[in-house]
């Protein structure tokens, strides 16, 4: 009996050994994400800030993306990240003061974040040597385009060859002047669409400095994808202000560029001085006139430049001067913005000058134009683009009249012209009129024209030129409203 008591214990341990399963050892750990933000920095406003993350890891070595984000900033502060879902993004703080700035690395198991801090000082502003006497290269320092890089206190007098990088900025304090003279200055400034080169004032008011102005002759003078603003604030040449100015013999191109908010002009190119090139710039809201240049320089001015935005007068003034003979032939061209040419003071034509279809010539009370025995003019417009020829306001006798004199030419030749508004006084054998011819020598067509509002003749032939006239003139245009007649050829 003890026996079998034994045996059914020994049975019933067996079965309680064997129903009892074991429990599987825990899931091992399956690594650990820890995010690095990187060593705390300092910056100046301005600067930009690359941030790195790449010390982040998995212990696994899994892959894991990032997230940044600004966790705290000064208050007003608008920045924003760059690239924040990498590892090294960046941002250009905009105040001064702590940024805050949180990094979350995760992926399907996971997540980790860790917090670095920006310190931002106010931008050190370099200011600049009132004279440049060797080759000198400015950097961009600061990167945002709205805090200068260099400022100028009283004037900047360049001496030497001057280059400023992309992105540069230079601030001018009230009635500031930067020069670069005829004394051995260069200016080379070529920005780039998305990084011009500014030229400012310290306050951003019309006027608030004198503005650029460069008497150096040198053909090496450069203005690319630059902006000029708020100078104009004294009178920098022959009495009058300009937010960039060329005097005496000056030479520049310009491409790209913006003159605006200048208390006078936006550009004055003085006569005797070249614009080499002039392409795709724009005058905005300039005191008067976008561009008050020589007769000379108005042929290098090209159709897609904007001169009627917000000026004072939206007209390119051209000043007193002469078309000389250093060229074969002169060509004026019609803009995109219909922008006229307003005369300022009587006009000589000593070369070939060309009015393309759809320009607009102003003159100026009591102006006339004069092409001698050493010019020619040919007006062609078309019957959709004519060429117009007027006073600076409607009516009679607002400006003196057009004359050929002694130009032997073939080339003399109106045709769909509106020329108005003439007569204002006497403009040969005591006439007053908006056309006349004289000289024996003269050459001269008119056709398809309107010839109107004259305080005189419409037309006006003296008795050595009466047989220079095409044939036709009288009944080949049309004359209206001219207060003496249409047409008076002396016999």
């Amino acid at each position: 009996m003890l026996i079998n008591k034994i045996l059914v214990a020994a049975i019933a341990a067996t079965v309680l050994v064997s129903g009892c399963k074991k429990e599987p050892d825990p899931t091992p750990t399956t690594g650990t994400l820890t995010a690095d933000a990187g060593i705390n920095q300092t910056a100046q406003v301005g600067a930009t800030v690359t941030l790195d993350g790449s010390a982040s890891k998995d212990s696994e070595n899994q892959p894991f993306t990032y997230q940044w984000v600004v966790a705290q900033k000064p208050t007003s502060s608008t920045v924003v990240l760059r690239n924040a879902t990498t590892a090294k993004p960046s941002f250009m703080p905009d105040l001064a003061g702590e940024y805050e700035i949180e990094v979350t690395i995760s992926n399907s198991k996971a997540s980790s974040k860790d917090k670095v801090i920006i310190m931002v000082t106010p931008a050190l502003v370099s200011p600049l040597k009132e004279q440049i006497v060797e080759t000198t290269v400015l950097e961009d320092r600061i990167e945002d385009p709205t805090v200068p890089d260099y400022v100028v206190d009283k004037k900047l007098d360049v001496k030497a060859q001057l280059t400023l990088k992309p992105g540069v900025v230079i601030a001018f304090a009230r009635d500031a002047q930067f020069n670069v003279t005829n004394d051995g200055g260069i200016l080379i400034a070529k920005g780039e669409a998305d990084r011009k080169i500014r030229f400012v004032g310290k306050e951003a008011v019309k006027g608030s400095w004198q503005g650029l102005w460069i008497s150096s002759e040198s053909s090496a003078n450069v203005l690319e994808n630059v902006e000029i603003l708020h100078g104009g604030g004294r009178e920098v040449y022959l009495s009058a202000k300009a937010g960039l100015t060329l005097s005496g013999k000056a030479q520049l191109s310009i491409k790209n560029s913006l003159v605006s908010q200048s208390a006078g002009y936006g550009l004055h190119a003085g006569d005797g001085s070249t614009l080499r090139e002039f392409t795709t710039n724009t005058f905005s809201n300039n005191t008067e006139s976008g561009a008050y240049v020589s007769a000379d320089n108005v042929k290098t001015l090209d159709s897609l430049s904007v001169f009627s935005s917000n000026n004072g007068r939206n007209v390119i003034e051209v000043l007193k001067s002469t078309l000389s003979t250093k060229t074969t032939e002169t060509v004026w061209k019609g803009f995109a913005d219909k922008t006229p040419y307003r005369i300022l003071t009587n006009l000589g034509v000593q070369t070939g000058l060309r009015l393309n279809p759809g320009v607009t010539l102003q003159l100026s009370n009591d102006v006339s134009i004069l092409v001698d025995s050493k010019g020619y003019l040919t007006a062609v417009g078309t019957a959709t683009k004519p060429i117009t020829i007027s006073g600076v306001d409607a009516g009679a006798g607002q400006w003196r009249g057009l004359h050929f004199s002694y130009s032997a030419s073939l080339s003399n030749k109106l045709d769909y012209v509106n020329i108005s508004g003439g007569g204002s006084s006497q403009l040969v054998s005591g006439q007053k009129t908006n056309i006349a011819i004289s000289g024996s020598t003269t050459r001269f067509s008119i056709k398809n024209s309107i010839i109107s509002q004259s305080a005189g003749y419409g037309l006006f032939v003296t008795y050595e030129a009466r047989n220079q006239l095409n044939a036709d003139a009288a009944t080949a245009n049309k004359f209206e409203n001219n207060v003496q007649g249409s047409i008076l050829i002396e016999k």
